[in-house]
């Protein structure tokens, strides 16, 4: 009604212009993230335990159009995803080759690398190397142990 009060939220108000000139630069110059019949899969790299967990959104591409690769701490990820449908009358999906790249700690071992496809995403789980995998520290509780020092007269 018109009695209430809205919030102001500044970062829905600049996500939502970033879309807007996203969509006027796509409409003039092409897609970003689409270019020469490429198409460039979300990715997101994150921590857990001591692991380093990579996952990229691939719906619709078939687990065997894909290759991981490592070529001493460089991670490629490649493949294509192919369209089944010839002369669509509007399309916003983008198919082609793809390729991305991560860069990944020294000391990584390369045969300890895993990777899963499950419901269009990939998991590439990389065995952080000993001395970057961090360790727990634990915390004393109460008085810690200090010498006392004494006053000496002079």
């Amino acid at each position: 009604m018109f009695g209430e009060l809205m919030r102001w939220n500044p970062a829905t108000e600049l996500a939502s212009w970033h879309r807007d000139i996203d969509d006027l630069f796509g409409r003039f110059f092409g897609r970003a993230d689409s270019s020469m019949g490429t198409w460039v899969p979300r990715i997101e790299t994150s921590r857990r335990d001591n692991e380093y967990v990579v996952r990229l959104d691939l719906p619709g591409v078939d687990p065997k159009d894909v290759q991981v690769q490592v070529d001493g701490n460089i991670l490629s990820i490649s493949g294509e995803r192919k369209s089944e449908e010839k002369g669509t009358d509007y399309q916003e999906t983008y198919y082609g080759k793809f390729e991305r790249t991560v860069t990944l700690p020294q000391g990584v071992e390369p045969d300890k690398i895993a990777a899963h496809y499950e419901h269009g995403v990939l998991e590439i789980r990389v065995p952080l190397p000993a001395q970057l995998a961090g360790r727990k520290i634990p915390i004393q509780i109460g008085q810690k142990d200090s010498p006392k020092l004494e006053a000496k007269a002079a």
